[in-house]
């Protein structure tokens, strides 16, 4: 709903982590794809990271059929490393583009690319593009600063403090006999109630959305806030602190307690 149809019928829609339905798409449409957009860290179905060679493999794909590979960073970019996902997973697309992590959490996006792609927009080439907002200097401010603040230390910690989370809730869920699945890039964090790989988004959709309703409601009233949806990922920051992290294991061992005795 809210797309055109005469956009909708030049796209085509592959599984995540799907390469060989990808060989598949462009066997048939070879030549005529002219680019394939793809989170690195899928971050709209929970969070999906992906599966040994499949980022290889896309731009294996791209480079061979004369495609562009463009990365959405807008979730990846800066929690998973200090190069962003391609930097962490090794991959480098022809295109990425950024959302507001990189402004420190203030309204600013970004999109950049190899020189002969970006030589193509005003004023140095054709292009036009253009923005009120463009170069704001609050925001470029702020995300000068955030950049500071991220240090080799800082994921250092993101991945202590990531693997404390699992580790505890994890624990915590296994006591008292439910089902979770872990997924983890970075400072990014997926929690599935389901005991099953989670690697795409009909596997996403296998999770107890009924237990994840309780859980929700149950972290809340112990004063944790969570996003509310099962499909939507938990993101570790500079600001969280051991306290913080302990605090959430603590109240998902009282939440799963409750749980465990209702049913």
């Amino acid at each position: 709903p809210g797309v055109p149809e005469s956009i909708a019928k030049n796209t085509i829609t592959v599984p995540y982590n799907d390469l060989e339905s990808m060989k598949l798409v462009f066997q048939e449409f070879g030549e005529d794809i002219a680019g394939v957009i793809v989170e690195p860290v899928a971050g709209n179905m929970g969070v999906v990271p992906p599966v040994k060679g499949f980022l290889e493999g896309l731009r294996e794909l791209t480079e061979t059929h004369g495609a562009l590979l463009i990365f959405d960073e807008v979730m990846t970019g800066f929690r998973v490393g200090y190069n962003c996902a391609q930097g962490y997973f090794r991959v480098t697309p022809d295109l990425t583009c950024l959302g507001k992590v990189i402004g420190g959490g203030l309204p600013v996006g970004a999109y950049g690319g190899k020189a002969e792609i970006m030589e193509k927009i005003a004023p140095s080439g054709p292009i036009y593009q253009a923005g009120t907002l463009s170069g704001n200097p609050l925001a470029m401010t702020a995300g000068l600063e955030t950049l500071k603040q991220l240090t080799p230390e800082s994921y250092k910690e993101f991945s202590r403090k990531a693997d404390r989370l699992e580790k505890g809730i994890s624990e915590a869920a296994e006591k008292n006999g439910i089902p979770c699945t872990f997924n983890r890039a970075g400072s990014m964090i997926g929690f599935f109630f389901t005991n099953e790989p989670v690697i795409n988004y009909d596997t996403a959709k296998q999770s107890d959305l009924g237990l994840f309703a309780e859980y929700y409601k149950g972290m809340a009233d112990e004063g944790v806030f969570l996003p509310p949806s099962q499909f939507e990922g938990l993101f570790l920051s500079t600001a969280h602190t051991d306290d913080d992290i302990e605090h959430t294991i603590q109240a998902a061992e009282r939440v799963f307690e409750r749980i465990s005795r209702s049913r």
